[in-house]
């Protein structure tokens, strides 16, 4: 059930962000998402209609980009796109390497009127 918390993460940053610049109502929040974020967009979407009644976000929709696992390989230097299941090189086969994208989450964008 951490997807409530993080639906509420979203609205406490995107209704200040919308109100900062004077719109009235939000008709779509962007968000990005990273592969191994352990964030469930199905849940969110879910979850959001509940948390966002009685705000300017009510209605709004909600579109979620998927961010892929990256990873740079210490081994090669290989920096690229590398499956989620079973991370490692693709190119030298290594597991010691630094994660650079696929955990992380946040609001991209919001489309106000």
């Amino acid at each position: 059930m951490h997807e409530l918390a993080i639906v509420e993460g979203i609205l406490d940053a995107a209704l200040p962000e919308a109100k900062r610049h004077g719109a009235s109502k939000i008709l779509e929040i962007r968000l990005k998402i990273g592969e191994l974020s352990g964030v469930i967009p199905e849940c969110i979407e879910e979850y959001f209609s509940i948390a966002a009644a009685g705000t300017m976000a009510e209605g709004a929709r909600i579109r979620v980009e998927r961010i892929p696992v990256a990873i740079r390989c210490n081994g090669c230097g290989y920096e690229g796109e590398t499956g989620k299941k079973r991370i490692r090189c693709p190119k030298c086969g290594g597991a010691d390497f630094r994660l650079v994208s696929g955990r992380e989450y946040y609001v991209d964008s919001l489309e106000v009127e």
